[in-house]
């Protein structure tokens, strides 16, 4: 049998997660390489490069699986080597193709593949590798969303490497109190204005920035400094650029051959045929690649909605219903639970983010109970709906109210990230900043208290760059951020804001610990749409908590009572208004709470609220009352006495939650995903 044998044979079957160890260019010797591909229904293979001058037919590849792999053995190959497979089409026609496999490519305009060698990169981040295990729904995540090639550049516009992004952003990330940077697709891309969403080089790190190794130093310091670093993947659609996966061996074979299948006609891009077990093999062996090979603590799969309907931006009669007469694609549904499946059996410690935008339920349920598998969920729901409720006018938010309330009804049905991202400051959608209604000031009055909200409503947090300060225009994929508003005391002092907001969150147990359970989430205000104040408790797991009072209205009030559920002190922690980030400076210092029920709790605190402002309070769990001492003789005869043989009802016994993870069901009753996570089949026509 071949040396490759259970490689080709797990291949085949959809279960090789580690078919990059075997497919694509690899030495075998010093100077020489062994190419293997997979093109079943290719007439002829040849493998063609710079070490063969270009001659199309200079090696002939030969097939050595009935299934379609092809093997050619070529001496003199050097690393850095570019390279093409020669597929001749059964109709005759001769196509020039990129490895799939391909670990490195040339820069673009250039489309070959390079001959690299991954091996022998010395990682140094063994003790963050360490630390990242265990539960990750209990401890902080605040995620910076990063463009690559537009966060910062050289004065003469051109863009950062791998080596200079690590000294640049490193110690701003570190600095502004974010836990994780979240990069758009690093994985090769023709067009830099797909921002990276037109995969031709599923395993290749763009050679924009460097080479792979460069890229691995880049993640390496990272983790050295702190930084956890998660990737943005597509695995729901690639580009039909001639040299890319399109018709690789002349017939449909990355994508459905089914023309109701095979296209996203919004994109202009073909869709992964799921069903087949190479493909299968393929895409779930990419993202144990990015796991394994470059240390890659999380990765967020773009456009999880495309993948899982069937008429996702298909008209009637575009699309044909499944088996059971439905728009799911249950191909896609078996996929998407093999590889959470299996990437958590590899990398138990690593997050499998959904971008998902419908009520699909149990994304972030384990397989085992009909879940998909994944692990987290961005909640678009929430994102869509505050987005609106902040864009009015102040006078008109009492009428969307629950736009900031209804998010709670669905808040634990899944694991969410709560997502503030590229994909809403582009297209005329605005920045952050400028959505905002009112003046000047009014506009970064809103954004703080928008910001204090979000960062205490349940879920983790992500923030696209450049909202940090306060960027006014659109992001431009073709520029870097407009740095220089931070000579303006308003966007500084915006950056301060965020800054000290992002290490407050970071600090402090309440804002995170109990992230996906009613157990660390009450509301105190829920109902006053007519003053736009909104109130609601978090707690740890201790039982302190952090009051977050919100006031989006433009109306100041100077007694303002909400309940609260313990007598004592609530200290003011935190305040968007406060004059070091541009507000009025407002203050309440410490409240005491007085007797007196209000919103069904027992006791009450007055405050002043600002407007447009977010406060923060904390209060620390009250003791528990000292048990008085029982009497001598009750205590004598307690210790003579034998305690009767009894087993619990067990009825009586308190259930012992598990933590959650990947693998473990929250509970089979579990309230279905929400309706209010809405539909949204628009997407960036850039993706």
């Amino acid at each position: 049998m071949h040396d490759n044998s259970l490689a080709e044979y797990y291949f085949h079957e959809g279960t090789n997660s580690c078919a990059h160890d075997y497919l694509g260019a690899h030495f075998i010797e010093e100077d020489t390489c062994a190419f293997r591909v997979w093109a079943p229904n290719a007439k002829a293979v040849y493998v063609t490069g710079d070490f063969c001058n270009w001659k199309e037919r200079a090696h002939e590849a030969f097939r050595i699986t009935q299934g379609g792999i092809y093997e050619c053995i070529i001496q003199g190959v050097k690393e850095f080597d570019a390279y093409k497979y020669v597929i001749e089409s059964q109709s005759g026609d001769i196509l020039m193709k990129a490895d799939p496999y391909g670990v490195h490519t040339e820069l673009r305009p250039g489309t070959a593949s390079k001959v690299y060698n991954l091996e022998g990169y010395v990682w140094k981040d063994q003790k963050w590798m360490s630390a990242r295990e265990g539960n990750p729904f209990d401890k902080p995540m605040n995620i910076y969303e990063l463009h690559f090639g537009s966060w910062r550049r050289y004065e003469d516009g051109n863009m950062f490497s791998y080596a200079k992004m690590a000294d640049e952003i490193i110690p701003y990330v570190k600095d502004m109190g974010f836990t994780h940077i979240e990069l758009m697709p690093i994985s090769e891309y023709p067009y830099d204005k797909s921002w990276g969403y037109q995969v031709t080089g599923y395993f290749a790190p763009t050679s924009r920035y460097g080479t792979p190794k460069d890229f691995m130093a880049f993640v390496d310091k990272c983790h050295r400094a702190g930084i956890g670093v998660i990737l943005d993947w597509v695995p729901a659609h690639f580009p039909k650029d001639a040299h890319g996966l399109m018709e690789f061996d002349g017939s449909y074979l990355y994508e459905y051959s089914d023309p109701k299948k095979r296209e996203h006609p919004d994109w202009g891009t073909r869709i992964f045929d799921y069903s087949k077990n190479e493909v299968r093999s393929f895409l779930i062996s990419n993202a144990c690649y990015w796991l394994e090979k470059y240390h890659i603590d999380g990765l967020r799969v773009d456009a999880v909605a495309s993948m899982l309907y069937l008429d996702y931006g298909k008209k009637q009669g575009e699309w044909t219903p499944n088996e059971y007469g439905g728009n799911g694609n249950m191909e896609a549904k078996d996929f998407l639970q093999k590889l959470n499946t299996r990437v958590f059996e590899a990398f138990p410690d690593v997050m499998m983010i959904a971008e998902e935008s419908t009520a699909w339920p149990l994304i972030t349920y384990p397989v085992d109970v009909g879940g998909l598998g994944f692990n987290f969920k961005w909640n678009m729901g929430w994102m869509n709906d505050s987005l609106l409720y902040m864009r009015q006018d102040p006078f008109f938010r009492k009428g969307v109210h629950n736009n900031l309330t209804f998010s709670m009804t669905y808040a634990f049905s899944e694991n969410f990230i709560l997502p503030l991202s590229h994909d809403e400051v582009v297209h005329g959608k605005r920045s952050l900043l400028s959505k905002m209604p009112g003046e000047y000031d009014a506009k970064f009055a809103n954004l703080r208290a928008y910001l204090g909200y979000m960062y205490a409503h349940p879920g983790k947090k992500l923030l696209f760059m450049g909202a940090e300060f306060g960027q006014f225009i659109e992001w431009n994929e073709e520029q870097e951020l407009d740095w220089s508003l931070l000579a303006y005391d308003n966007h500084k002092k915006q950056q301060n804001f965020t800054k000290a907001l992002c290490k407050f969150y970071a600090a402090t147990p309440a804002m995170w610990e109990l992230d996906v359970s009613w157990e660390g989430f009450e509301w105190a205000d829920v109902d006053d749409n007519i003053n736009n104040v909104l109130a609601f408790f978090r707690r740890d797991k201790e039982g302190n908590m952090v009051l977050a009072v919100s006031n989006f209205s433009s109306v100041y009030h100077d007694d303002y009572k909400i309940g609260v559920p313990n007598r004592g002190v609530y200290t003011e922690v935190f305040s968007s208004d406060s004059e070091d980030f541009g507000g009025s400076g407002i203050v309440n210092g410490k409240v005491t709470a007085k007797s007196g029920e209000m919103h069904g709790q027992k006791y009450h605190i007055s405050l002043k609220l600002p407007p447009f402002s977010t406060t923060y309070y904390y209060k620390k769990k009250p003791r528990a009352a000292t048990p008085k001492a029982e009497p001598a003789k009750e205590v004598k005869a307690a210790k003579e006495a034998k305690p009767a043989k009894t087993v619990k009802s067990a009825k009586t016994v308190k259930e012992v939650k598990p933590a959650k993870t990947a693998k473990t069901a929250k509970s089979e009753k579990a309230a279905k995903s929400a309706k209010s996570t809405k539909s949204t089949k628009t997407k960036s026509v850039n993706k």
